[in-house]
């Protein structure tokens, strides 16, 4: 069992940012250290913050290496995708040539770049660069009301001047 001394100032900054750390990750982990602090076996521990043994320990251990800014610490960044690599000359291309669809701008960052991504990913990425589908418009089909039809008619002439 890891033994680890505890300050009242240690748990009382432990009991704030337990509830108020930004991350939720991060604040299982100081609950974790704080329940430590509070004299709880590892087994109550684990039962209440619902982790294994083997991660308490992790979290102790990072704890006695660094205090809290090394609980802090997430120690994961995520993958990049390829396409970011292509950033700038596909959003220039696109400003460009706006794709009417997700499809077709898969089909051209295939064209381009020779990297084929699935319409979702695709849909992703061109939010990334800034990208927002467009609205879309309907025009009303003609109305069998005569009133109706010498409106839409003026409508029209005054599109069209």
């Amino acid at each position: 069992m890891i033994q680890i001394e505890f300050t009242p100032e240690q748990i009382d900054e432990l009991d704030y940012e337990r509830y108020h750390y930004p991350h939720p990750k991060v604040q299982r982990k100081i609950e974790a250290v704080y329940l430590k602090s509070q004299g709880l076996s590892h087994a109550e521990i684990c039962r209440l913050c619902r982790i294994c043994e083997t991660t308490l320990v992790t979290y102790l251990r990072q704890y006695q290496e660094g205090g809290l800014e090394r609980l802090r610490e997430l120690g994961y960044h995520g993958k990049t995708s390829e396409l970011d690599q292509h950033r700038e000359t596909l959003k220039a291309y696109f400003e460009q040539h706006p794709p009417r669809s997700v499809k077709e701008a898969q089909a051209e960052i295939e064209r381009l770049t020779g990297i084929k991504r699935s319409p979702t990913q695709i849909r992703k990425f061109l939010h990334r660069i800034g990208m927002t589908p467009r609205k879309v418009g309907y025009v009303p089909g003609k109305s069998s009301d005569p009133d109706k039809q010498a409106e839409q008619a003026k409508i029209w002439r005054s599109i069209q001047a």
